[in-house]
């Protein structure tokens, strides 16, 4: 009897340790186990370009939730600081991220910060960069051709 107890106090440590080192390893998102399908997670307020067309200096508060929605952090120590952030983490691990910060003053909107915002076919173009997929190179003429010469140049090849 006296062996069984000795065995049992010698692997309890062990057993233990492995049995800590399991339940640490299932909680741990960076682990990537081949075959398993991981979805992309976008979180946050998506920017469009139109929401930030209609966004003008002198706007309330009200009027610019109502065109870009809540924003994402809204600093209960800095109320006068909104800051709508967009990020998309692809199942395969790559992230981008977008980010425009609004700042009020006597319940205006006083400035526009769009030093890290990027217009959403940047951020496209960001992110087929970053999975090793060739962007698209527009070509001399498509880009030289104004739009009424590319009109007539349609009616031309169907006559």
């Amino acid at each position: 009897m006296q062996n069984l107890l000795n065995a049992f106090y010698r692997s309890t440590p062990a057993a233990l340790l492995i049995i800590a080192l399991a339940l640490a390893a299932t909680g741990c998102s960076s682990l990537r186990f081949p075959g398993v399908f991981r979805i992309d997670v976008g979180q946050g307020n998506l920017i469009t370009k139109e929401m930030l067309d209609k966004l003008r200096v002198g706007m309330t508060p009200r009027q610019v939730e109502y065109v870009m929605g809540s924003p994402m952090i809204a600093d209960t120590f800095h109320p006068e600081r909104w800051d709508y952030i967009y990020s998309l983490e692809t199942g395969k691990g790559i992230l981008v991220q977008n980010q425009l910060t609004l700042f009020f003053e006597n319940e205006r909107l006083a400035q526009i910060d769009t030093s890290r915002y990027k217009d959403p076919e940047a951020l496209r173009n960001d992110l087929l960069q970053q999975m090793g997929i060739e962007l698209p190179k527009p070509t001399d003429e498509a880009e030289n051709t104004a739009p009424e010469e590319k009109k007539d140049q349609a009616e031309n090849k169907e006559a």
